[in-house]
């Protein structure tokens, strides 16, 4: 059986480090070169940096930031924000990077993925893919521009889309759940992990360690990313890892 990952997401703005609900209401949470060497330390599986204001800002992703933190940790690091296209990949990976994630690049130019996928790797490429729940309660709508616009993609049907194009992993974002600490969309997230062959990344809504463990057993993910949880250390991550180990998660102590 394939461990299941635990990954902290860092936020970034400005070149700092926030956090806030449902994509707004941003704070400051600290420095992303220090946040990053600490969780390395505790035991973090990989880590994802995510500029989050790139793309809606016209900005490129912060190659600097990349290249401090690949210096510091030395586990795998996946960065999004601000990606346009083969060069923007080209200078995070050679800044440090493990994996780029791609979200409104992917959404407005779909061919990227496959060209990114044949060049660098499937490995290289997680699709990003924040959804919220349609107004009909009918399933759920993909949003682009660090989750200001809807699209009107249906976002399972997009999941399904992204990996046959040749995404490696997909990151899906529940919009409705981020930042509330009430637990993963385990509906939305069970839905995608049965539709598609490649590791899901659930990201939005982590409050307690059962959170993590409910994500895994009934929302079927691969992976589980928290942020303001790790951020504002009201949860260790070696802390949760025993915790899941016990209740029967393989994890990787």
């Amino acid at each position: 059986m394939l461990s299941k990952r635990i990954i902290p997401c860092l936020d970034v703005k400005d070149g700092r480090v926030v956090k806030g609900i449902s994509f707004l209401g941003l704070v400051d949470a600290g420095d992303p070169v220090e946040m990053a060497g600490r969780y390395n330390r505790e035991g973090a599986d990989e880590l994802v940096f995510l500029d989050i204001t790139a793309s809606s800002e016209g900005r490129k992703a912060m190659a600097e930031v990349v290249r401090r933190t690949a210096a510091e940790v030395f586990i795998p690091l996946t960065v999004g924000g601000g990606i346009a296209g083969l060069e923007d990949i080209d200078r995070l990976l050679h800044a440090g990077a493990d994996k780029v994630s791609l979200n409104t690049a992917a959404v407005l130019e779909p061919a990227l993925i496959g060209a990114a996928a044949r060049k660098y790797g499937c490995q290289c490429i997680v699709a990003a893919v924040d959804a919220k729940r349609k107004a009909d309660r009918n399933g759920w709508e993909v949003y682009i521009y660090g989750g200001k616009k809807p699209v009107g993609l249906d976002a399972v049907d997009w999941c399904k889309q992204v990996e046959q194009l040749g995404a490696g992993e997909i990151l899906l974002t529940s919009i409705d759940c981020d930042g509330k600490k009430e637990g993963y969309d385990l509906e939305l997230t069970a839905k995608v992990a049965e539709s598609v062959g490649i590791p899901v990344i659930a990201s939005g809504g982590a409050g307690t360690s059962a959170d993590f463990y409910h994500v895994f057993q009934k929302g079927k993910a691969d992976a589980a990313l928290a942020a303001s949880l790790f951020h504002y250390g009201k949860l260790e991550i070696r802390e949760l890892k025993r915790y899941l180990q016990t209740s029967g998660i393989a994890v990787r102590l």
